[in-house]
């Protein structure tokens, strides 16, 4: 599910030589935390919690384009949000990302 992209603010979060490929962080933009993913070069944000018991899913096993939940190993797509596996029911909210001068930047709402 992403943000709509009519009232975001973009801020920066990280360096992007810093999370390498296949990894992810955990961050805080503004009031809201996020997680990080670089997959091969691209980077993705989405909810930092697992929408089923709130693990940090930077934490969690990168495979492929997905996530997988450190605690009940549910299974989410970083590129969408989208459950791939349960025991998780609800998509990650996913937010918009780019790189700008090496900078990782994530758009969340005002506010």
């Amino acid at each position: 599910m992403t943000q709509d992209s009519s009232n975001l603010v973009y801020s920066r979060v990280a360096k992007a030589a810093d999370v390498q490929p296949g990894t992810a962080i955990q961050v805080d933009v503004g009031d809201t935390i996020v997680a990080v993913f670089n997959l091969n070069g691209q980077f993705y944000a989405t909810e930092a919690y697992c929408t089923h018991a709130l693990a940090a899913l930077a934490e969690g096993r990168v495979i492929g384009e997905d996530v997988e939940c450190p605690l009940h190993a549910a299974m989410f797509s970083i590129k969408t949000g989208a459950v791939l596996r349960e025991p998780a029911t609800e998509p990650l909210k996913t937010y918009p990302v780019r790189v700008e001068n090496g900078d990782i930047l994530v758009g969340v709402p005002e506010g």
